[in-house]
């Protein structure tokens, strides 16, 4: 309802002008609530991902214990503690956490998975799966991320110029590994670093002055 203060009349719908003095109405009554309270909202995923966290220590207790009641050579609840404790970071950092763009979380839940695949791979006698095949496979996923948002956000995909720089160093930590020994299986890992290289190059000569143009501004270059 709304109501005229020239006419002291109310209008039993929600009109804006008086029909009889042609004057701005106010609104009259109780007013609806249109929008959902976020604080609710946010206070019930708390909720959520407070009891999580409390079942989660429930189960990693109950699993240490049978870890060391069964004297198993493998440590397989140091696994479950830190997949509990990788969804749990997904849940406070991806779910309740607005401040952060879908570039950081993406990248920060590829970076701590792979991570914590190694930790799987060394638990469980480390046989060098997880450096050899999941930790480049890993780097393209990510390459072909960029690939998409520069795609989907193409008016503005010189943003990415940075992120493909940080991604040709991330990419040459496998060959580094390879010159360590730790890394066995060179092709995917090359692999992996060529696709960054190319990406970075392709994304330079196409774009040409745009490109330069954010560079330079990037590195703060006259």
């Amino acid at each position: 309802m709304s109501k005229c203060r020239q006419c002291n009349v109310i209008l039993h719908d929600n009109t804006q002008i008086c029909p009889l003095c042609k004057c701005v109405t106010e609104q009259y009554g109780p007013s609806e609530n249109l929008y959902p309270d976020i604080r609710i909202i946010a206070r019930k995923r708390n909720l959520v991902v407070r009891i999580f966290l409390f079942l989660s220590i429930l189960l990693e207790v109950l699993f240490v214990y049978l870890n060391l009641k069964w004297n198993s050579e493998i440590w397989w609840s140091a696994i479950t503690g830190a997949g509990f404790a990788y969804l749990y970071f997904v849940a406070r950092f991806v779910v309740l956490n607005d401040n952060a763009g879908y570039r950081s979380k993406f990248l920060t839940l590829t970076f701590f998975g792979i991570l914590y695949v190694i930790l799987i791979d060394y638990i469980i006698g480390y046989h060098g799966w997880s450096v050899n095949f999941v930790l480049p496979g890993g780097l393209l996923l990510v390459d072909l991320f960029i690939l998409v948002l520069m795609f989907v956000n193409r008016r503005n995909w010189q943003s990415y110029l940075m992120l493909e720089i940080c991604m040709i160093f991330l990419s040459a930590v496998p060959l580094l590994l390879i010159r360590l020994g730790i890394v066995t299986e060179t092709f995917i890992s090359g692999f992996a670093f060529t696709v960054s290289v190319l990406l970075f190059l392709g994304t330079l000569i196409i774009g040409d002055r745009r490109a330069r143009s954010e560079l330079r501004r990037r590195f703060h270059v006259r």
